[in-house]
C-alpha cells in the first residue's frame, strides 16, 4: 500500500485537494492529522488534561465559557471544550515564548496523533486499499515524510493569494493573527522545493494560484504520476504478502532518511554561502 503524504500551508488549498482525493474517481481513504488532533484533545482525554494542566493557570479563557447551554463541568461531565482561539493566541507567533508554548503543545498532541494515525493506516491496509493519504500540515517538520512513498505539496507561488484566502475564510482574524498563523506553518514555497528535491515520482507539487477547475486538473496530473509509482498489482501483492509489505515499508523509510540527509546537507551549504 502506498502512503501519500499530503501537506502545504494554511489557506493554500490542501483541504480542497484532500476532498478531491477522497471523492470519485480516486476515492482514497484520508487520514487527516487535524481531525485526529482535535479528537485526541477532547474533554476527558489525556491530551486534554495535559493541555489544561500546562496552559490553564496562565490562560483564563482556555476553556469555552460556562453558560446555560454549557455546564461548568462540560456537557458530559468530562470538562468544557478547549477555547481554540484562546489556545491559538498562545501558540501562533514567532516570539521565543510563543515558540516554547508551541513546542509544549506539539509534545502533547503529536505522539497521540501518531498512534491514531498508525491504527488508521493499518485499517486501510487490511481493507485492501492501494493507497492512503496522510493529510498532515507539518509533514516535513514532524518527519512523517520518512514513511511516505510519495509526498504531495499544495502550494501557491504568490504569498498575497495565500493571505487573501485566509482573511476571506477567517474574517475574525486580525492581520497580525493571520500573518502569525501563516508563519507558524513555514513558507510553503520552501516546502515545494523540498518536495521536488525528493525526485521524480517521490515528490509532486500541486500549484493552486488559480481556481477550482485548474486545481482539479493539477490533481489529475499528479495522480497520474502517482499511479506509476504505486500500480494496482503491486498493492495487491503487498496485501497478499504482509512480510513483503513490511520489507517495502522499511526500504521506503531508509530511502527517505537518505533523501532528508542530502536535503539537510544542501541546506547547510546554502546557509554557509550567506
Amino acid at each position: 500500500m502506498l502512503l501519500i503524504g499530503l501537506t502545504g500551508s494554511i489557506a493554500t488549498g490542501k483541504s480542497t485537494v484532500s476532498s478531491l482525493l477522497s471523492s470519485a474517481p480516486y476515492a482514497l481513504p484520508i487520514i487527516d492529522a487535524d481531525v485526529l488532533a482535535r479528537q485526541v484533545v477532547e474533554p476527558g482525554t489525556p491530551g486534554y488534561k495535559a493541555i489544561v494542566s500546562h496552559f490553564g493557570p496562565t490562560t483564563p479563557d482556555l476553556l469555552v465559557p460556562a453558560s446555560d447551554e454549557m455546564p461548568a463541568d462540560g456537557p458530559d461531565g468530562k470538562g468544557r471544550p478547549l477555547n481554540r482561539p484562546a489556545l491559538g493566541r498562545r501558540v501562533f507567533g514567532d516570539s521565543p515564548e510563543v515558540r516554547a508554548d508551541r513546542l509544549v503543545l506539539n509534545k502533547i498532541v503529536h505522539p497521540a496523533v501518531r498512534k491514531a494515525m498508525a491504527r488508521a493506516v493499518l485499517s486501510a491496509y487490511v481493507k485492501g486499499h492501494w493507497a492512503v493519504v496522510l493529510d498532515v500540515p507539518l509533514l516535513f517538520e514532524s518527519a512523517l515524510d520518512r514513511f511516505c512513498g510519495t509526498v504531495v505539496v499544495v502550494a501557491v507561488r504568490d504569498p498575497g493569494i495565500q493571505m487573501a484566502r485566509l482573511r476571506a475564510r477567517d474574517p475574525h482574524l486580525s492581520p497580525e493573527d493571520a500573518e502569525n498563523r501563516v508563519k507558524s506553518q513555514g513558507d510553503v514555497r520552501d516546502k515545494a522545493k523540498r518536495c521536488e528535491a525528493r525526485g521524480s515520482g517521490r515528490g509532486l507539487v500541486v500549484w493552486n494560484d488559480g481556481g477550482k477547475d485548474e486545481l482539479a486538473q493539477e490533481v489529475a496530473k499528479a495522480m497520474a504520476e502517482i499511479r506509476k509509482v504505486g500500480p494496482g498489482w503491486w498493492s495487491s501483492l503487498l496485501l497478499l504478502c504482509p512480510p513483503l509489505a513490511v520489507a517495502s515499508g522499511l526500504w521506503t523509510f531508509w530511502g527517505n532518511v537518505n533523501i532528508n540527509k542530502r536535503w539537510a546537507e544542501a541546506e547547510q551549504k546554502e546557509r554557509a554561502k550567506l
